[in-house]
């Protein structure tokens, strides 16, 4: 089990991890060291292996890594062993793209609606998805054991929307919205703010003509 302790930056590399290693596979690569997999996602062999520790021993002097039981060790810790239900609110652009985005699923989470507040979308369909209309979220979450929700709506409105979903049960919010949500501390908020990295990209490139 992961301690509470360990820390966020060693959490986000290791999606980065999961997916290089699920590469590894579909090669037919069977094991792998710290060294050459630092060759291949760039951070130090010393980081990897530090990372790793914190969830225990996977690698053997010698050997390296087996790199099936690495990445299923990683999926469990990163809870892809787990399903999970999701909605999705806001049925525009953004949240259309996320729809129609099939690795999700693949990786156990399911879009199970889309909602919006537009009359001009509601009852359109968008995939396999009807477009419902947003009063009716509540009463879905709950009947349906809905576990995170997809925020892509404009910002007027958007605390109310995440008080009303944290209200129904939603345990997880995938925030897309450029607004900081004030939750209790019980309800997990992941951020994507799409014009801070595009600001952080700005940053990256002029430093590299200076």
């Amino acid at each position: 089990m992961a301690s509470k302790n360990i820390s966020m930056a060693v959490i986000r590399r290791l999606p980065k991890y999961y997916r290089y290693l699920g590469e590894l596979l579909s090669k037919d690569i069977q094991r792998i060291s710290s060294k050459e997999l630092s060759d291949i996602i760039g951070f130090t062999a010393s980081q990897i292996r530090q990372d790793l520790n914190n969830f225990g021993g996977f690698g053997q002097q010698g050997y390296g890594y087996n790199i099936e039981d690495l990445h299923n060790e990683i999926g469990k810790i990163l809870g892809l062993d787990k399903k999970y239900s999701a909605v999705l609110i806001g049925a525009g652009n953004l949240g259309q793209a996320i729809a129609n985005y099939n690795g999700f699923k693949n990786a156990g989470f399911e879009i199970k609606a889309l909602f919006d507040v537009n009359p001009k979308i509601i009852g359109l369909k968008i995939r396999d998805f009807e477009i419902l209309d947003s009063d009716y979220i509540e009463d879905f979450i709950r009947e349906n054991n809905i576990d995170i929700a997809i925020l892509c709506v404009p910002k007027r409105g958007a605390q109310q929307l995440a008080d009303r979903l944290v209200n129904a049960g939603i345990k997880g919010i995938w925030n897309f919205v450029p607004i900081d949500l004030d939750v209790s501390d019980d309800i997990i908020v992941e951020n994507v703010n799409l014009t801070e990295s595009l600001f952080t990209l700005s940053y990256l490139m002029k430093e590299d003509s200076l």
